[in-house]
């Protein structure tokens, strides 16, 4: 994970809220480029390319958070795959007939401009293996709990600990609350996860700590595209 980036998720949240009559374009895509700046698909600027990929059948936006090892929310072709995972995620644009991969990277034409470009791949077909929303919280749960015990045996740095979260995560209109709250949490770890720090530790604590680190690093990724794609969801109850 990358949590400084938040470019990809941004563009589904945003996207999908546009898409579905909650947002209008100007709004959504000036909440893509307050993540990264300006943002252009090939030469296309952000707003244009959005208006002509709905016009060819855009109908919604999914999200993958890969890491190595672990391609959750991508199928394919390989190269799409290497590059989603390079940079830690993608956007995939699903249309009637095919589907587009969007890999954002960093697109500086000079020494004061810094923007997105978004590499545009073929992608596969939507994955329908991922986990729902209520699915990823119960995971999510289980993981901090698991990674607060194994923690705890670990003299460690104090600021290594997952017990200072800050805000942020925040979805896009037309999500349900319950999404709102498993994005918050899971970015709030993300960041946390981020900044952990093995520095002082010895092997066996590195071990037992890095073991409990990589299973709430999956979890808070497999969190992020369930909440990322809840406005899919059938309508229930928050709890």
């Amino acid at each position: 994970m990358r949590p400084e980036s938040t470019v990809c998720p941004s563009l589904v949240a945003w996207g999908n809220a546009w898409l579905s009559g909650h947002v209008g374009l100007d709004e959504a895509a000036d909440h893509v480029e307050a993540t990264g700046g300006p943002a252009v698909a090939g030469d296309v600027p952000l707003r244009k390319y959005l208006a002509n990929l709905r016009a060819d059948g855009l109908c919604e936006f999914r999200l993958a958070l890969p890491a190595p090892g672990d391609p959750l929310g991508l199928s394919g072709p390989a190269s799409f795959n290497s590059a989603a995972v390079d940079v830690g995620q993608a956007a995939i644009a699903v249309l009637g007939d095919r589907n587009l991969g969007l890999v954002p990277l960093p697109d500086r034409r000079g020494s004061s401009y810094v923007g997105v470009l978004l590499e545009v791949h073929d992608s596969g077909p939507v994955r329908h293996d991922l986990p729902s929303l209520a699915e990823a919280e119960r995971e999510l749960s289980d993981a901090v709990r698991a990674a607060t015990e194994a923690l705890s045996s670990v003299d460690g740095p104090a600021q290594d600990r997952p017990d200072r979260l800050e805000r942020g995560g925040e979805l896009a209109p037309g999500y349900p609350g319950r999404a709102h709250r498993v994005s918050a949490l899971a970015t709030r770890l993300a960041v946390v996860l981020s900044l952990a720090d093995e520095r002082g530790l010895t092997s066996g604590q590195v071990a037992v700590g890095g073991a409990a680190l990589r299973e709430l690093d999956r979890a808070v990724r497999r969190a992020l595209v369930a909440a990322h794609h809840a406005i899919f969801e059938p309508s229930h109850p928050s709890p």
